[in-house]
């Protein structure tokens, strides 16, 4: 949640009170910079089309088309990894999430349920 629930919760949710603004995002100050994130999971950007890779990517294709590219990406191929970088802003093992959720093994760099 953005903000604390400041609503009710009872037995039936007829006795209830929602509260939707606990779930709305605040919005950015007026001169915050302009940030775009393209996130695709369990890939990397050898395999889309504008950097000659085999997935359409006709959005991609088209901006490269009239000259825009993109070259600062992370990748690390699978997502759980992916995931944790963008959630925590750090590289996938210092975070614990050197693998796939499913193969925690309590090992550095793989022992991520209680690192993020």
């Amino acid at each position: 949640m953005a903000k604390e629930f400041k609503g009710t919760i009872k037995l039936d949710i007829r006795d209830s009170k929602p509260d939707w603004d606990a779930f709305l995002q605040t919005k950015a100050p007026k001169d915050a910079p302009n940030v775009l994130v393209i996130l695709y999971d369990d890939t990397g950007q050898a395999a889309w089309s504008p950097y000659g890779g085999r997935i359409e990517m006709p959005t991609l294709d088209r901006l490269a088309k009239n000259g825009l590219t993109y070259t600062q990406w992370h990748t690390t191929s699978v997502c759980s990894p992916t995931r944790s970088t963008f959630l925590t802003g750090r590289n996938h093992h210092q975070n614990g999430f050197g693998t796939i959720s499913e193969s925690a093994v309590g090992f550095p760099a793989a022992s991520h349920p209680n690192s993020v």
